[in-house]
């Protein structure tokens, strides 16, 4: 059954034909709506510069390749909800006229929430005209990433933001922050004695954070080549992921402790040293469509970084990210200094699989049988929040949307983190290392093995 504790709400999704819209936002929609957590009474408008002429068509036929087993009956209600209205940076009464309708329709207390999934030097003129039809009072805004493309456009977006919105009305969305895999950290540190004191220089030997695809940029050559690797993953995803694994606790787990607590790790960060981070890019990449002949663009990253805080000083980070890589993985790995050489260099590892099924992997060196004292590689793993009696766990997308009708900001990047982020990552944008040429189906350029001797559970 629907929310009733919900009040109605006018949903207004910017992109609405776009990828992200196709295969993120509406199969978000969809699982609130099967789930029963969308409000009774609600309305969602897509809008763009162009009407398509079968946008319900087309939104129908991405959610039965989303999902694989829809509901006819949730599938007909939501598409009965949409609806389509042109506008742009330039004009949009029309869908300011819509919006004010459908909030006559769905109640006089509903709330309008408005998606931003636009081209970053798209948002800011969407922005103002947001401020100039009045679509901005009362409503939340989403955010897309990246937010802008280097420090001064961040802080110029940020200012535009600022102009038309108050910070408790701005949602700025990094998906993986929203993936129950990602949550599963905070817990396995916080709520389990034994790995926190652990957690630590002295005892790890180094943090290594891998999500490498094996997808190529699938006809996103224009976006690609506007924004590229380091920018699309390494300032928002990854480096996100650091905040949360190396945070010290939090005050209290709300939106203002959680944030807190990733602010003070970006606050400690080194800014980055572009000598210790490689650019690659896949073979095939300037055969993509909206690629450039002479491309530089980047589709693989690997960096080392450092925070300098007293639980971390001295341990590296080491991030590696890119596109038709060899595998498909979410993946953190937490190496153990050895405490002694009785043993020879065997070193033990925790390992973090975040993904849509997460498990712990536990890589210890165990006696070999025999008469000797030779010691030998065991494995232990085990899922995280598996359990008969458990919900299934919400997509990234659903779990956001959820929490922007809620009001709820714990899963979304505040300004002053965006903004330390472009200050720890400008300098390699500023001086851009080479970027090199990397076999599809491999893990990168060679250059990248200069960094550290990556480490994935099954190599």
């Amino acid at each position: 059954m629907p929310r009733r504790d919900l009040s109605p709400h006018v949903f207004v999704v910017f992109g609405a034909t776009g990828d992200l819209a196709a295969r993120m936002l509406f199969p978000g929609f969809y699982r609130l709506a099967a789930s029963g957590r969308l409000p009774d009474d609600y309305a969602i408008i897509g809008s763009g510069r162009h009407a398509p002429e079968d946008f319900g068509d087309t939104v129908a036929a991405a959610l039965r390749e989303a999902i694989d087993d829809h509901d006819d009956k949730v599938l007909a209600d939501l598409l009965g909800r949409l609806s389509f209205v042109v506008s742009d940076a330039d004009d949009g009464a029309e869908l300011a006229d819509a919006v004010r309708r459908s909030r006559e329709d769905v109640g006089p207390d509903a709330r309008v929430l408005i998606y931003l999934s636009v081209p970053p030097e798209a948002m800011e003129p969407m922005i103002d005209m947001l401020g100039r039809e009045g679509l901005a009072e009362d409503a939340r805004v989403v955010v897309e990433k990246p937010f802008g493309t280097d420090l001064e456009s961040s802080r110029q977006l940020d200012s535009a933001l600022k102009e038309i919105f108050d910070e408790t009305q701005i949602y700025r969305v990094d998906h993986f922050l929203g993936k129950e895999a990602v949550q599963n950290i905070l817990a396995l540190r916080f709520g389990n004695g034994f790995f926190e004191p652990a957690w630590r220089a002295g005892t790890l030997e180094s943090v290594q954070v891998d999500v490498p695809e094996t997808l190529t940029i699938e006809g996103r050559g224009g976006f690609y080549e506007s924004t590229g690797c380091f920018r699309d993953m390494v300032t928002t995803h990854l480096c996100q992921l650091l905040g949360v694994i190396a945070m010290e606790p939090p005050a209290r787990l709300d939106e203002t402790g959680l944030r807190d607590a990733k602010a003070a790790v970006f606050d400690a960060m080194r800014p980055m040293d572009p000598q210790r981070v490689v650019f690659g890019q896949y073979e095939g990449y300037l055969d993509e469509d909206g690629v450039a002949d002479d491309s530089q663009v980047e589709t693989f990253v690997a960096a080392q970084v450092f925070v300098d805080t007293e639980r971390w000083r001295g341990i590296p980070f080491y991030l590696r990210t890119g596109k038709a890589l060899g595998d498909n993985r979410r993946t953190v790995t937490l190496t153990f200094a050895a405490s002694t050489d009785l043993f020879g260099p065997q070193r033990n590892r925790l390992v973090l699989e975040l993904t849509d099924e997460p498990t712990i992997g536990l890589h210890l060196a165990a006696k070999k049988p025999g008469p000797g004292l030779d010691v030998m590689a065991v494995d232990a793993d085990f899922g995280m929040g598996r359990s008969e009696d458990t919900e299934v766990p919400m997509e990234a997308y659903e779990r956001l949307l959820f929490d922007v009708m809620r009001g709820d900001q714990l899963l979304f990047t505040r300004a002053d983190e965006v903004d330390r982020l472009w200050q720890i990552c400008q300098p390699v944008l500023d001086s851009p290392p080479e970027v090199r040429s990397y076999p599809t189906g491999s893990w990168g350029p060679e250059a990248a093995t200069t960094l550290t001797d990556w480490h994935l559970p099954d190599d």
